[in-house]
């Protein structure tokens, strides 16, 4: 449990250690200010770190700030180092957060499920019931069915 709880810390101060510097640090133009660190997850055993980040931007902007990232990864990963403190300093990994992505298609499918149900409430405005509001039979009631007469 405390392994999780460091990796936890770790996992934290890498994330805002990479945003400031890339903010700040880095005279990259590729790392703009559309480039935005989302989350940051450590191994168990502290020697790889996986920076998940997002691009705003078109499909350009996002293979550009891939490659900035690639390029200074050295530069994060030294100031990484000096701010954690540990004994082996993680391998930086870069991923791409989807999270933007699949926020949109969400999004979409939402879209269209309210068009739908609208459509639905559209058509069944004028509905009225198939049988009798009541449909249940009570007891003492007069049966029609026939079947009181054998």
């Amino acid at each position: 449990m405390a392994d999780n709880a460091r990796a936890k810390r770790l996992a934290d101060l890498i994330r805002e250690v990479v945003a400031q510097k890339l903010q700040r640090g880095i005279k990259d133009p590729r790392l703009g200010s559309h480039v935005t660190i989302t989350d940051t997850r450590v191994t168990g055993d502290l020697r790889e770190a996986t920076v998940f980040y997002t691009v705003y931007g078109d499909d350009e902007e996002r293979a550009a700030a891939a490659a900035g990232l690639e390029s200074a990864k050295g530069v994060l990963r030294s100031a990484v180092g000096a701010a954690a403190g540990v004994k082996f300093t993680p391998t930086l990994t870069f991923v791409a957060d989807a999270l933007p992505d699949t926020a949109k298609t969400i999004e979409d499918l939402l879209d269209k499920a309210r068009a739908s149900d609208a459509k639905v409430r559209e058509v069944s405005a004028g509905a009225t019931f198939a049988g009798d509001a009541d449909p249940y039979k009570k007891p003492g009631e007069d049966e029609t069915d026939g079947d009181a007469a054998e």
